[in-house]
């Protein structure tokens, strides 16, 4: 089925095909919060943490090797370990932990932040200069996000706010580091490798908190495990690093402005959740602000921008000279 839709979206210019690769990264990282307040319900967050990104791993460790992918650069391994940090293991844990305290709708202010966060570390860390009329449509969007989830908040907790502050800095980081880095490593590799840096860690630890017969869990618990391990860990990056690679990081980023209500409607067909009118409007609202967005981000970043690497490299010697 990837091939297949990687196939078709081969066939569309460079800006649609980032389009459609991010589209589709959106769509999948929509269920991971639904698909992890499933998990939640026969399993701890830190084995939940701990258990999808051993399951990542392995299966990535074992497609690095019958695809015979090499091994990735000195000058790679800081990336790497930014990526795992920020999405292998930050955001996963911290969502995980503030589920447990705050409503979806409150999460969704949240997740609303996601593309600026996003854009923002992309500006830092790969030099892409998105002209400033681009931060105006992006903050806009995060705002219609913020009204649709505010009137239903009620009290919450203040804890929760931090966790899933601090989980979309993580995972806004994690997305501009991996978007550079697939650039040099390819879009699956990036999270691969990330995966693999994990598993020392991931795999004893997913042991160590392995509870009393896990496959004995409620079957819908099992599934949320199944789709966050395989799905939000792995298939979805591999279409978000490649848009990111391709179409830039500030522009793709803010299709995830999306990702709410993608998440809102996947909730109501796996959760039974009613969908509001209030929702369609608030979606159509954003989707004119990506578009805004968008015809302020040139492809790849600005003209402005210049392609630089992350993390210094080690400086290698140069020839010897002779003198005359």
């Amino acid at each position: 089925m990837t091939n297949a839709l990687s196939a078709k979206a081969g066939a569309l210019p460079a800006g649609s095909r980032s389009l459609v690769d991010g589209f589709l990264g959106v769509l999948i990282f929509s269920a991971s919060l639904p698909a992890t307040r499933l998990a939640l319900v026969g399993f701890d967050p830190l084995f939940l943490t701990a258990a999808r990104a051993a399951v990542a791993g392995c299966v990535a460790g074992a497609a690095l090797l019958l695809l015979n992918q090499r091994l990735p650069g000195r000058a790679d391994l800081v990336p790497l370990a930014v990526v795992a940090a920020g999405v292998v293991v930050g955001f996963p844990l911290l969502t995980a932990l503030a589920l447990r305290e705050v409503s979806a709708a409150h999460a969704v202010v949240f997740v609303g932040a996601l593309p600026l966060a996003t854009a923002l570390f992309g500006a830092l860390r790969s030099g892409e200069r998105p002209p400033r009329a681009f931060w105006a449509p992006s903050a806009l969007g995060g705002a219609v996000i913020a009204a649709f989830a505010a009137p239903g908040l009620g009290s919450l907790s203040g804890s929760g706010d931090g966790l899933m502050l601090a989980a979309i800095l993580a995972c806004g980081l994690g997305y501009a580091e991996g978007g550079l880095l697939a650039r040099r490593l390819g879009g699956w590799q990036v999270i691969a490798w990330a995966n693999v840096l994990a598993l020392p860690l991931s795999l004893p630890l997913a042991l160590a908190w392995m509870p009393e017969a896990p496959l004995a869990r409620p079957a819908s618990a099992l599934a949320g495990l199944a789709y966050v391990s395989l799905f939000s860990m792995l298939i979805g990056f591999v279409f978000w690093y490649r848009a990111l690679a391709r179409g830039g990081i500030a522009a793709v980023s803010q299709l995830q402005l999306l990702q709410p209500f993608l998440g809102l409607g996947l909730a109501a067909l796996v959760l039974g959740e009613a969908i509001e009118g209030r929702m369609l409007v608030a979606a159509a609202a954003v989707v004119a602000c990506v578009a805004a967005a968008r015809r302020f981000a040139a492809p790849g970043g600005s003209a402005r921008s210049r392609l630089r690497r992350p993390w210094p490299e080690p400086r290698r010697p140069g020839p010897s000279r002779s003198r005359p």
